[in-house]
């Protein structure tokens, strides 16, 4: 029995200044998480300012569910939260920025996007935009798989794909 030949890799687009225009893109991203995390850090209590942001969706609700969640389960176990949002941030900020499993954290941003949009969408200044102009460059970056492009997937996954380990395809398809 011979081996069936691997399914041929995802063409990338050819046009340089398309896969260029798709690295920035995914670096600016990573950027942005990054940048962010500044007025998030563990200092005191509300972790810079995270708190505050939080109670935003209480104060001022996008969406019931979402605000009792905040308020009943959020909240009240904030210390964990904010940990949890600190490391999933800076995560998802370094993955992006050096392109590796890309698709996979570009879903993890769009779910980040949801939440964030859930809590201060009706925010007094908030522009309603800054939300929907997130979703876009994390849907492209999971759609066009810019990591593939200048980044780590694009270096590691041909490697990955000859391999025949679970590891090796989980690899393959968050890349």
């Amino acid at each position: 029995m011979t081996a069936s030949p691997s399914p041929p890799a995802a063409a990338l687009p050819a046009d340089r200044v398309t896969r260029a225009a798709l690295a920035i893109a995914r670096v600016l991203a990573g950027l942005l998480w990054i940048q962010n995390l500044s007025w998030k850090a563990p200092t005191g209590p509300n972790f810079g300012g995270l708190h505050e942001w939080t109670e935003n969706a209480v104060d001022h609700p996008v969406f019931g569910p979402w605000a009792w969640t905040v308020e009943h389960i959020v909240l009240p176990n904030f210390a964990a939260f904010a940990w949890m949002t600190l490391i999933v941030e800076t995560c998802l900020g370094a993955f992006l920025l050096v392109g590796l499993a890309t698709r996979f954290w570009a879903v993890v941003g769009l779910a980040q996007t949801a939440a964030i949009t859930l809590s201060a969408l009706n925010t007094p200044g908030e522009w309603f935009w800054s939300y929907v102009l997130m979703f876009a460059l994390h849907l492209a970056i999971l759609g066009a798989a810019a990591g593939r492009t200048f980044g780590l997937d694009g270096v590691l996954r041909p490697g990955w794909r000859t391999q025949r380990g679970s590891v090796a395809k989980l690899l393959t398809v968050v890349s």
